[in-house]
């Protein structure tokens, strides 16, 4: 089996398998984690929610604090949480801030050295991950798969599910980075993996990618009004759903959630809504 499982987890009757393998596309060990509802069977394959984490996360932050397995167990939908980047590689500069190396990827596939040859995150979760996931696991369904993710990740899954059409069938997000090429994040992170062509940085924006989005989004968004990040302006909501009306496209649903911050006492309060609309699409029961 191409998985070294670590541990096996019974949790709200489903099984959290704590997986690691080694990635040919970063060239290092991937680590990861999946939940499989209690439903699942090879003859009742079940759907599957990708969720992307934020800056400084591993697979295990969410899993452990956001609960999103709980909710998905009901409707009989699995979940995997893929980890943020690369380890293990010690490049010049990986580890000396918290935006940006390890841990900061910001699902891109790098063009600048020293990170192209390892820093391959788009390629990775759109294409490596999936299928060896898919090919070990028949009881559940390629055909059925949805993207969500929080900040970097909420950037992660916006980006990735309007490069890849088709791909997802829906996406949400909780706090995206919604315009990187416009805040310091985002400028910190494009110009270290993709270089000085901010219309490279452009192809990699939801913002940017959403002026030329056909059909509905079936897009979910909850930002929170406490949250420090957004009043600082790393976020920029704002601007994604000027963009989206702009163009034309119809089904945003953007949310600003009175009080609530960055953490994951956000994600899980509004944890349940994220997994049903994704469950909407894949064609679950709620």
């Amino acid at each position: 089996m191409a998985f070294t499982t670590k541990a096996t987890i019974t949790t709200f009757g489903g099984r959290l398998l704590k997986l690691s393998h080694e990635s040919p596309t970063t060239g290092t060990p991937m680590n990861l984690n999946l939940f499989i509802p209690p439903t699942a069977t090879t003859a009742s394959p079940a759907p599957l929610l990708v969720y992307l984490s934020g800056l400084t996360c591993t697979p295990d932050n969410v899993t452990e604090k956001g609960f999103l397995h709980a909710h998905a167990s009901r409707l009989g939908l699995a979940l995997l949480f893929p980890d943020t980047s690369p380890r293990g590689l010690d490049l010049p500069g990986e580890h000396e801030s918290w935006d940006f190396g390890s841990a900061a990827s910001f699902y891109v596939d790098a063009a600048r050295d020293p990170w192209r040859r390892h820093y391959r995150m788009e390629s990775y979760v759109t294409r490596e991950l999936p299928a060896l996931v898919f090919q070990t696991f028949p009881e559940l369904d390629p055909s059925r798969v949805s993207i969500s993710g929080h900040s970097m990740g909420g950037h992660g899954a916006l980006t990735l599910y309007m490069k890849h059409p088709g791909m997802y069938k829906s996406v949400s997000a909780w706090a995206p980075i919604a315009n990187p090429s416009r805040c310091p994040w985002g400028e910190k992170a494009f110009g270290g993996y993709l270089g000085d062509d901010k219309e490279e940085w452009k192809k990699h924006d939801a913002t940017e990618l959403v002026k030329a989005w056909k059909g509905p989004l079936n897009c979910l968004i909850d930002v929170g009004t406490g949250d420090n990040f957004y009043k600082q302006g790393q976020l920029l909501p704002e601007n994604f759903e000027q963009a989206v009306k702009d163009a034309g496209v119809e089904g945003l649903t953007l949310r600003y959630q009175e009080g609530y911050d960055h953490s994951y006492f956000f994600i899980s309060t509004f944890g349940e809504d994220h997994v049903k609309h994704a469950a909407k699409f894949l064609g679950l029961r709620q």
